[in-house]
């Protein structure tokens, strides 16, 4: 297996681990610390802005390399195994369904962000008149 096809293949289960968190931590047999948690990498997984912005040399990408796996494995361990296993089911079923849905998402993300720069700039320059 060429080094690429390794990369594409973590890859994918990085994101099938995002959508059995996300799925687990929409069950209801999950506790709050759980969700809390799930809820805090989720946002940071989907959020464009990262702790360490990327240009950064070297340290740019350690969040992404790092933290974000780290937070992950963290918010799994906190999860029941019936629940996570039920969502990594369903996440790998879904998986195999057509995907349209992630740029309309996307764009949603990104549309709400340009919203928030926007208040805060209009709400900068109300109060500095």
């Amino acid at each position: 297996m060429s080094r690429l096809a390794r990369w594409r293949a973590r890859a994918r289960a990085l994101r099938n681990e995002l959508v059995a968190l996300y799925l687990a931590y929409r069950d209801p047999r999950t506790p709050w610390y759980a969700r809390l948690v799930a809820a805090g990498v989720l946002a940071y997984a989907l959020s464009p802005i990262d702790l360490i912005p990327d240009p950064v040399p070297l340290l740019g990408y350690l969040d992404d390399l790092l933290l974000l796996p780290l937070g992950i494995a963290l918010a799994l361990r906190l999860i029941p195994p019936a629940v996570l296993a039920d969502a990594r089911a369903t996440a790998r079923s879904a998986a195999q369904q057509p995907r349209t849905l992630g740029w309309l998402g996307a764009t949603g993300i990104a549309l709400l962000w340009l919203a928030a720069m926007l208040a805060a700039g209009w709400l900068i320059l109300r109060l500095t008149r």
